[in-house]
């Protein structure tokens, strides 16, 4: 009889531990600076399971406090296993308060595992004709499946799900679920402190369990065993071997007394659960439920005749001012149509403009299709453009880049646009995870948007009204463009109140005008060049994999961290440094310290960087480029990163590595688009330690930057107390990391690992340079002051960081915020610097009207296509305009090379 019923088992801690990890290079934090990661992605997994599976049975168990049943049995047993970290450990009350609010069935059985308790009730379930799904990545629980009972393994890495019945453990392992207490005891487990038999690993078990059936078996058979070693182990390490297959066995028999219908599902809690929600600032995971929102009079218009659109225009001329929202057919605005445009003048009111886009060439003519009107259209890209071209009536939108991207695609150079609701909110709080709409909605007018109409594509960023029923197209376009208009009354006030009105006006505005020209001209690719590159590094990788295999002794799959650990562990018999759940660990801090020692993980890294330079640029840039511009066109992110500095995506041209000899290679092939230009490049010079010399006035730090020396070779001889001239290439490698590791608030410790020095020969570097450099020393103890009486720290420009950990308890957390407050004000001015320059830069080549074209920024630095004709004039005009964008107390140095591409110019 098939079962009837599906219940869900959720591994609770399992779930705790995968949701904090996926998240553990870029951590989610709230406006008040508490890791959320584990909780987000903990709610996340939840959501998925009820949404794609529609459980009618869900329950999440936990370990109890305290020792279990096997601790008796094996004193040792997780004794090594490493304490749950300190931002983690935090959340798990906050887990707890969210599943309850979901009325999501919490289960702990004093003195037994959620293994025991999850085996337990996935075998009474069986029995009563439920379908179970065991929620967990852990091999324990294979032995667990079989009739009735399937493993449900949320992947380490995406969103992916494997599927794991009775059938597929013995494809995925080699055994049946049966035999699985068998491999797991002959090979033990390093997280559980669970010894199994050394030299014994996944592959040895398995053939070994194949050969003689079970554990027992392989015990008493030892002496059959052809590998010489294993044989000795087996035979020294029977009793830990039969211990081990005892502790991994899990118990089905845990006396818990539970109905299972106490297991089915109910509704949530929407109230606690909105609570919450806010508090965590799940913004995303909001829209799942109702917030009561008051009763208020909307008038959302669609414009569906001449006359309502004359009307129209004459109001946006009118009103001076307005915000309006575009509706475009993908996410790229280089390659998108606009397909509707609304606008609002005033709170609870605005208007929707469908329109159709008609193609010549390059031409793009906007089109307004009248009700009822089947034989034509009226062209309205003269009407529109004498709204947007007019400089005097201004213009907010949300996300001001990708629109005048997209209408610049369309023919209309919009002017006068005076506001960007998300550029806004991200000064205001730049440690924000997101900037969207609905989020700010949310958070500041409490707000909740509706969802897109059932369109051609979900994502908001791409959805298309074409196809959505008139009415829901009218009030999505015309809700985002009011809530637009609301959101901007409510930024302008707080930016005055924060006195960052200037920096949003002067520099983050003008900015996006000049960010967005850059992406629309692009660059040129050398195809031809990466192409021959590919070959290159394919043949290089083809080479660095014969060599891997020759001194492995066999071939493997050498992208298998799995086959990897055993090659390197355990048949090479490399030093073990970590074990994750899975294995051993071989990322690249353990792949750089057995480099130390053995040549084939030097070769691994050789092999794993090629690969990537590869795969994310050589291969992949030629795919990106616009087949109608035949360039590449980058994103640049205006509001990403904390300190202010832009990045880019799409593809990331600021991690093309320059100190590589095939990273350089790589910006060989950027190159101007015809013979008529060449690449320039202009790169401030030791930037960032010029600001830390200005804003800490150190004397010695003044004198060097002012009398043009060697600022790294000054330091050397300072710090080392040797004549200039005795410094030797070592000894400037160590005051360069010694310059920027104070710069970045390094300590002893960090310094120590970056040199491969001693903490204590670290430590008096650390304490020489202060002596050296004193006021230095007394700008950090005044920073650090400042922004715990604060709680946040600026830049020149008065740039805000907050640092909502400086006060924390938590000591990691507080030293990683006294470090950031050491580095904003130096990066996040240099940031500002720069954004000043291309502003300047742009308005000049404009004014000008010079051929010249700024076409990339790469964190110090920018490049330009620059005319032959211009290159004189384009170079002194870039060289004063970097050099003078803002005054500091020393001389600021900017190096500009000019070639035939980005590496020969730079």
């Amino acid at each position: 009889m098939m079962p009837s019923k599906k219940l869900f088992l959720v591994d609770g801690s399992a779930l705790a531990y995968r949701s904090f990890f996926a998240f553990i290079k870029n951590p989610l934090t709230n406006s008040k600076g508490e890791n959320t990661s584990a909780v987000f992605g903990f709610c996340r997994f939840l959501f998925k399971i009820i949404d794609e599976e529609n459980p009618d049975y869900l329950a999440v168990v936990f370990d109890p406090p305290g020792p279990t049943f096997r601790h008796q049995q094996f004193k040792e047993y997780k004794a090594t296993r490493q304490k749950m970290p300190i931002d983690m450990r935090d959340q798990i009350p906050k887990i707890h308060q969210v599943i309850s609010a979901l009325n999501i069935p919490i289960i702990e059985f004093p003195g037994y595992e959620a293994d025991d308790v999850i085996g337990t009730l996935s075998k009474r379930a069986a029995r009563e004709n439920y379908q179970t799904y065991l929620v967990s990545g852990d091999k324990d629980f294979m032995q667990l499946v079989g009739d009735g009972v399937i493993m449900y393994n949320p992947k380490r890495t995406g969103d992916d799900i494997e599927i794991l019945d009775a059938k597929a453990v013995e494809e995925k392992i080699g055994l049946p679920p049966a035999k699985v207490v068998d491999y797991l005891g002959l090979m033990g487990d390093t997280s559980d402190n669970i010894p199994g038999v050394p030299g014994v690993g996944e592959k040895t078990a398995v053939q070994l369990i194949q050969e003689f059936g079970s554990l027992e078996a392989v015990l008493e058979n030892a002496e059959k065993v052809s590998r010489a070693n294993v044989r000795e182990n087996l035979k020294a390490h029977r009793d830990a071997a039969l211990l081990s297959k005892k502790l991994v066995i899990i118990d089905t028999a845990v006396p818990i007394d539970l109905d299972l219908e106490a297991l089915r599902r109910k509704e949530p809690d929407n109230e606690t659960v909105i609570r919450l929600f806010q508090e965590l600032e799940f913004n995303s995971l909001l829209s799942r439920f109702t917030i009561p929102k008051k009763s208020k009079q909307l008038n959302y218009t669609i414009i569906d005749t001449r006359e309502q659109l004359q009307k129209l225009l004459k109001m946006m001329g009118a009103a001076g001012q307005f915000v309006f929202h575009l509706e475009i057919s993908e996410a790229d605005p280089v390659r998108a149509e606009i397909t509707g445009l609304a606008v609002a003048l005033k709170p609870e009111e605005a208007f929707y403009l469908p329109i159709k886009v008609e193609k010549s060439g390059t031409k793009r003519e906007l089109l307004f299709q009248e009700a009822g009107d089947l034989f034509g259209a009226m062209a309205i890209s003269e009407m529109l453009r004498a709204v947007f071209e007019n400089e005097a009536i201004a213009k907010c939108s949300h996300n001001l880049k990708r629109d005048l991207l997209v209408w610049a695609r369309h023919g209309i150079d919009v002017q006068g646009a005076n506001f960007d609701t998300m550029v806004a909110a991200y000064l205001l709080n730049p440690t924000q995870r997101q900037y969207n709409l609905e989020s700010l909605a949310l958070e500041h007018l409490n707000h909740t948007m509706q969802p897109p109409p059932d369109a051609k594509n979900k994502d908001r960023s791409q959805t298309s009204l074409e196809v959505a029923p008139e009415n829901a197209a009218t009030q999505y376009a015309c809700e985002n463009a009011e809530v637009t208009l609301r959101l901007q009354r409510f930024f302008a006030t707080k930016l005055k109140e924060v006195q960052l009105e200037s920096l949003f006006e002067h520099v983050e505005l003008p900015l996006i005008y000049v960010l967005a020209d850059m992406e629309k001209t692009g660059v040129a690719l050398d195809l031809p060049f990466l192409q021959n590159m590919s070959q290159e590094m394919g043949a290089k990788l083809d080479q660095l994999i014969a060599r891997v295999y020759e001194m492995a002794g066999e071939e493997f799959n050498i992208n298998s961290t799995q086959q990897l650990g055993e090659i390197l562990f355990e048949k090479l018999k490399l030093p073990r440094k970590r074990r994750t759940k899975t294995g051993y660990s071989t990322d690249i801090n353990v792949l750089e310290e057995l480099a130390k020692v053995h040549e084939l993980p030097r070769s691994l890294i050789e092999y794993r960087e090629l690969m990537k330079l590869k795969s994310t640029y050589v291969d992949a840039l030629p795919k990106l480029v616009n087949p109608e511009t035949g360039r590449l066109h980058t994103s640049y992110n205006q509001t990403v990163t904390a300190t202010g500095r832009l990045s880019s995506s799409d593809p990331n041209l600021q991690n093309i590595p320059i100190r590589t000899e095939i990273g350089r290679k790589i910006r060989q092939a950027f190159i101007p688009g015809d013979a008529d230009h060449v690449i320039l490049d202009a790169d401030y010079s030791q930037i960032e330690l010029r600001i830390m010399a200005h804003l800490s006035g150190d004397p010695v730090l003044l004198e060097s930057f002012q009398n043009d020396e060697d600022i790294h070779t000054k330091t050397a001889a300072l710090v080392f107390e040797i004549p200039p001239e005795a410094v030797t290439a070592d000894h400037r490698r160590r005051a360069k990391e010694i310059n920027f590791g104070i710069m970045y608030g390094m300590g002893e410790y960090g310094l120590a690992s970056r040199l491969e020095i001693s903490r204590e020969e670290a430590r008096d570097f650390i304490t020489n340079y202060f002596i050296k450099y004193p006021k230095v020393n007394d700008f950090i103890i005044k920073t650090i002051s400042d922004a715990r009486e604060k709680g946040f720290v600026t830049t020149m420009l008065n740039r805000r960081r907050y640092l909502p950990d400086i006060l924390s308890s938590n000591r990691g957390r507080r030293e990683f915020a006294e470090r950031t407050a050491i580095n904003t004000p130096i990066q996040g001015t240099a940031a500002d610097l720069i954004k000043v320059a291309m502003i300047n830069i742009w308005r000049r080549l404009k004014e000008k009207k010079l051929q010249t074209k700024m076409i990339m920024q790469v964190h110090d630095e920018l490049v330009f296509e620059a005319a032959k004709s211009e290159l004189e004039e384009v170079k002194k005009l870039v060289q004063e305009e970097m050099e003078s964008a803002i005054q500091l107390s020393v001389p600021v140095k900017v190096e500009i090379g000019v070639g035939p591409n980005w590496l020969a110019a730079h």
